[in-house]
């Protein structure tokens, strides 16, 4: 790869949106691409879609697992590397498939994952804050909102 000149060219997206994700393996995968000559890496979360074909209702706590994990990853990486962070938000596994998980029952999840991302982790305060810029009295994160 170092001789090919492509990591002058683009930029690696490591994508991974387990609510465990590997986070030495991801480290170590980062240390491989910068050997290889990629100086920076984009990571790819989700904050819906990606965690059942026929899900209706997003599980908040999956994704902000899946965004805390991340932030570890990029605490445990040199801080030079990170480039930035895709959160995608599928809505169908296949151009077969149902649509899944639409965009207005995951609001309160990507509320969620894009604080704590700028937060740089989660607490009562920033659950308190989503509340708050949401209208909501009750943000349910360990089971489906109602």
């Amino acid at each position: 790869l170092s001789e090919s000149g492509v990591p002058q060219l683009v930029q690696p997206m490591i994508w991974d949106y387990a609510a465990d994700l590997d986070v030495e393996g991801k480290v170590q995968l980062i240390e491989k691409y910068r050997r290889c000559g990629f100086s920076k890496v984009w990571f790819a979360s989700a904050f819906k879609g990606a965690t059942g074909v026929n899900q209706s209702l997003t599980l908040i706590g999956h994704h902000l697992k899946n965004h805390l994990q991340w932030l570890k990853v990029a605490s445990d990486s040199p801080a030079d590397v990170l480039e930035g962070i895709a959160l995608t938000g599928w809505q169908r596994y296949d151009h077969f498939s149902v649509l899944c998980e639409l965009l207005p029952v995951a609001i309160p999840s990507l509320a969620v994952c894009l604080q704590a991302l700028e937060n740089g982790g989660y607490s009562e305060k920033i659950k308190e804050n989503v509340e708050k810029l949401l209208g909501m009295s009750n943000l349910e994160t360990e089971t489906f909102m109602r």
